[in-house]
């Protein structure tokens, strides 16, 4: 089961989709290394951060915690999930948005920055999700 983001829908059924990306989400399917960076982890929460310049992105990521992330910066990027759809997002600095998993229910996608300027979130995972943390490395 996945959780769909927002954005403006660019393609549907993997159209377009090179063949090393889904080599890429099949490799990854329980990469749970959400950021590039980890700015801090406690028994509660995981910070992160992501910082992409233009054109760089960040490889398929596997979600089960609940959590939210922040925009530090606005700007724009692309977006590939396992279910098929990829979507063009905007964002503005200090938007934020909040995602909830039930049982068993994930996200799984990657993130590219589209935009002329660099693209900064911070996201916080949730430990006491309805899904048990899977331990980094997966």
């Amino acid at each position: 089961m996945g959780c769909r983001s927002p954005g403006d829908l660019v393609s549907d059924g993997f159209q377009g989709r090179p063949a090393h990306l889904l080599q890429e989400f099949r490799r990854n399917a329980f990469n749970v290394q959400v950021g590039q960076t980890l700015l801090g982890e406690t028994g509660r929460i995981r910070v992160w951060e992501i910082r992409l310049a233009p054109g760089e992105r960040v490889p398929a990521h596997r979600h089960v915690l609940d959590y939210f992330w922040t925009a530090i910066t606005g700007g724009r990027s692309r977006q590939h999930t396992d279910e098929g759809p990829t979507r063009e997002v905007e964002y503005h600095p200090g938007e934020n948005r909040h995602f909830s998993f039930r049982p068993g229910q994930y996200l799984l996608h990657d993130l590219e920055n589209t935009g002329p300027t660099p693209l900064v979130f911070t996201t916080v995972e949730f430990k006491d999700s309805p899904n048990a943390p899977l331990p980094l490395g997966s």
